[in-house]
């Protein structure tokens, strides 16, 4: 008896028409992710950067004078941004052009005369080792040495143009982060819902809740970050003015930038405090380096993990490890991103211990 072939809609043809299907897609989303990889950076940033604002985008979007109009509110977050990362950066130049010229002579007098000595040297513990050292590398004019001979070198210029280039590429990658930025406030709520609704068909609710709460854990960790580091900046900015340190106000701003990665604001109190030293201003030195570690540790052990971790709902190691293993292997962006990948983690345990 001559048996019939199946049906062209069996139940074997379609299950390996969905697999197809599922390999054709991740194929294709793969090869999309790759053409665009470059531009990954910068959709990542628009992303943390629109999940932060997300609340200020829903007060704004809620006054009568603003409902509806969509287009005119992502332009105002997106200027403020711009304005935000771009005036600092300017003011930074335009200080560093004004103090070129006295810099240019201070290496022209280092050049001829030497570095001399501080004074504080001679009444340190190991002082005269450290004062024979300077007494043969720096008291002596710096012309002929080799460190001086390497500034006027091919790296010099190699190291030049790669910072140029690498310039360049932080340029446009910012640009195209603000061009990402305003396309997602544009979209305003139509996107989060659709986002929620695509999570909710792929995931089940436990995807979407999930991804509620990584949003929520970064949103978290950037109030934590920069208002921690504004913090900083501004008590240590004072400190700054009243040692006598020159440019307190920029020193204070570049400070704030640090003291939003961990533990780096004491690179710049501790630098500052270096200076009055070199200065003669003991004291001031000695009171800066106190003030700035009572600061950073208060603000680091107590204001920022209570910031981040209460609304992550993480623990203080949790929230640690997060934000220096996101910044080990993704950068700078993985400071954010750490701490939601900290969250998904907590989630999963939670759901797999009940």
């Amino acid at each position: 008896m001559i048996q019939r072939p199946s049906a062209p809609n069996s139940t074997t043809q379609r299950k390996t028409q969905r697999i197809a299907s599922a390999v054709l897609f991740a194929a294709l989303v793969l090869l999309a992710l790759w053409v665009v990889r470059e531009f990954i950076p910068a959709v990542a940033w628009a992303c943390v950067i629109a999940i932060a604002l997300w609340p200020a985008y829903q007060a704004i979007e809620s006054r009568r004078c603003f409902h509806g109009r969509t287009t005119t509110i992502a332009v105002l977050l997106t200027v403020a941004i711009a304005l935000l990362v771009v005036l600092p950066i300017a003011l930074a130049v335009v200080q560093a052009i004004g103090e070129a010229h006295e810099l240019t002579l201070w290496l022209r007098t280092v050049q001829e005369n030497g570095l001399p000595m501080p004074d504080f040297i001679s009444h340190l513990p190991a002082g005269r080792p450290i004062a024979q050292w300077w007494q043969d590398n720096l008291s002596q004019p710096l012309k002929a040495s080799p460190a001086m001979k390497g500034l006027h070198s091919d790296a010099v210029v190699s190291f030049g143009r790669h910072f140029g280039v690498r310039a360049a590429h932080g340029l446009v990658l910012f640009g195209f982060m603000l061009v990402t930025l305003f396309v997602i406030f544009q979209a305003g709520p139509r996107l989060s819902g659709s986002v929620l609704r695509g999570a909710r068909r792929a995931f089940g609710s436990d995807g979407a809740q999930l991804m509620q709460r990584m949003a929520s854990a970064v949103r978290s960790t950037v109030a934590g970050l920069v208002v921690v580091g504004l913090g900083e900046g501004v008590l240590l900015g004072f400190a700054y003015m009243l040692a006598g340190v020159p440019h307190a106000a920029l020193l204070g701003a570049v400070t704030a930038v640090a003291a939003m990665l961990p533990f780096c604001a004491p690179v710049v109190f501790c630098a500052a405090a270096l200076w009055l030293l070199v200065q003669g201003s003991t004291v001031g030195a000695i009171g800066l380096v106190v003030w700035g570690f009572v600061i950073v540790f208060v603000a680091e052990h107590f204001v920022r993990p209570v910031l981040i971790g209460n609304s992550a709902r993480l623990p203080f190691l949790l929230v640690l490890f997060g934000i220096l293993g996101g910044a080990t292997t993704f950068g700078l962006l993985g400071i954010f991103i750490g701490p939601a990948l900290m969250t998904v983690l907590m989630v999963l345990w939670a759901n797999w211990v009940q």
